[in-house]
């Protein structure tokens, strides 16, 4: 597997970070990066949309999964969940990805991939995998959270957008990267 680097973006308070070229037919897959989100509000979660031709409604309906596995640094908590608040079932919302975002300390932050598959193909709808790790703090205690999240994007239409957004306010952090995977 190789990867070709297409483009990046740095967030500075932003409301949206907009990937508005680069998906095409070039490659089967696509792989962005995402490394060191903040929000600027304490525990918004990252999440994402995306479009089709030179729409910018970034409405698509979307079938996913989410789930999520954690520990606590003193040993004092662990999970393996499902997060049924976190999936969509024909939805047309942002796709949460992200466990959550802390903006008040310089070691909580999230980072992690997304992975669109075939969003060219004009026959199937377009799957999806994406896996972030959070570095969460809550008081003095500190946790480890590894979300991850798996879906469809139901159209055949060719995808050529994506959008990342917070759940509530803006990116404040972050550094977003789109490559070509062959």
């Amino acid at each position: 597997m190789g990867l070709t680097f297409i483009s990046s973006q740095t967030a500075s308070s932003d409301s949206s970070l907009d990937f508005t070229s680069g998906i095409d037919s070039t490659y089967n897959e696509y792989l962005f990066t995402i490394v060191n989100y903040k929000p600027v509000t304490d525990e918004s979660k990252l999440g994402f949309q995306v479009d089709t031709g030179t729409n910018t409604s970034y409405g698509q309906t979307i079938t996913s999964t989410s789930w999520k596995a954690g520990h606590a640094e003193d040993d004092g908590w662990s999970v393996l969940s499902y997060n049924g608040d976190e999936d969509q079932a024909q939805g047309t919302a942002l796709q949460r990805i992200s466990y959550s975002g802390e903006s008040g300390s310089n070691e909580m932050t999230s980072s992690g991939t997304l992975t669109l598959y075939a969003p060219s193909d004009g026959t199937y709808v377009k799957h999806f995998t994406a896996r972030v790790n959070t570095q969460y703090q809550s008081g003095s205690d500190k946790y480890a959270i590894d979300n991850f999240v798996a879906g469809y994007v139901n159209t055949t239409t060719a995808l050529t957008r994506v959008r990342f957004a917070t759940t509530s306010g803006n990116i404040l952090t972050g550094t977003f990267a789109l490559y070509g995977v062959s």
